[in-house]
């Protein structure tokens, strides 16, 4: 009986924490729709109003919370199955790769330079940069350092060809690998949202695997002796990563830490369970980038930062912290 009302208590209170941030995150998007160069309440009284209100700043909310939400669902997923606190797309390099394919339809075929062109191109480099990862992690069983190493070599790599194509690309062509490089929602309109709605389902079938990876979480053996196809479901992660987080590069460009930081930081503050976790990352991950857009946008009067400038300077002493820990803890 005390175990059941236990189990009640700690139910309510990850539903709660859901609610609590789902309202954090409609305030947070309130505020994003009012505050800018020019201030707009929500019912825009001249025609200017309304064009800024719904054609400049509305996709772009919808953008950043759709790509926060995104990466932080592929970084809780990434560490379960990587089995590593450190996994993140940005710093193992998936997002790097993800990069990489469009930079590589950019110039090897303009034609098929369109959004669905372009999240295709980045799903195969997120693809094939995380079946590397995962391969080397299982096959070679690399240590944190070591897995956190080849990621960086990835992203290095990734780096050079799109420096190289910076070297011979144009003025409208620099431009375009500026944006993904630097991480902006800024020039997101209505039709790149056919990103927005491929990337829904996938995050949504991914919240709803919480009791697998919660199974995954106990390893491999213990997984398939409770019923799990572990390949199959392995492979499935491996995918539904890919897809999320090349969606999200060709709709935002390279955005990093927020898969780090957010499912890393909800399980120390309130646990493992996944089926919870994962919803709870999504909302927090879409919370945490909507408020950083806001922050670029007016933390400077003369200027519009990047926000992947703001999520880097928000992420970078926290992965250094955790670097640390992580050392402390296996020393």
């Amino acid at each position: 009986m005390e175990f059941n009302q236990l189990l009640n208590q700690n139910q309510r209170r990850w539903r709660y924490l859901i609610i609590a941030m789902t309202g954090v995150l409609v305030v947070s998007a309130l505020l994003h729709l009012s505050v800018g160069e020019l201030l707009i309440n929500f019912s825009p009284q001249t025609s200017l109003e309304s064009r800024l209100l719904y054609d400049l700043r509305l996709p772009r909310l919808l953008a950043a919370a759709a790509i926060g939400a995104a990466l932080a669902l592929s970084g809780a997923s990434l560490q379960v199955l990587l089995g590593n606190v450190l996994a993140e797309p940005g710093v193992l390099g998936i997002s790097g790769g993800a990069s990489l394919g469009m930079v590589i339809i950019l110039f090897a075929f303009p034609a098929a330079a369109t959004p669905l062109g372009f999240m295709l191109a980045g799903v195969l480099g997120a693809l094939g940069f995380t079946i590397i990862l995962v391969s080397m992690a299982k096959s070679m069983r690399l240590t944190t350092t070591r897995l956190l190493l080849v990621g960086v070599a990835l992203g290095i790599l990734s780096s050079a060809v799109v420096t190289w194509a910076f070297y011979f690309s144009d003025d409208l062509s620099i431009r375009q690998l500026m944006y993904w490089l630097m991480g902006s929602v800024g020039g997101v309109s209505w039709y790149q949202h056919v990103l927005t709605i491929l990337m829904m389902p996938i995050g949504v079938w991914l919240c709803l695997q919480g009791r697998v990876l919660d199974k995954l979480m106990v390893g491999e053996v213990h997984a398939k002796q409770l019923g799990v196809d572990v390949n199959r479901v392995r492979w499935q992660l491996i995918l539904c990563v890919s897809l999320l987080v090349g969606g999200s590069v060709a709709l935002g460009g390279v955005i990093s830490f927020v898969g780090l930081v957010v499912p890393h930081l909800l399980r120390l503050a309130f646990g493992t369970e996944n089926r919870y976790l994962l919803p709870l990352s999504a909302v927090t991950g879409a919370t945490l980038l909507v408020i950083s857009d806001i922050l670029a946008r007016v933390v400077l009067d003369s200027a519009e930062l990047p926000v992947g400038v703001m999520t880097t300077t928000i992420g970078a002493p926290i992965f250094i912290w955790m670097l640390v820990k992580s050392h402390d803890s296996s020393s």
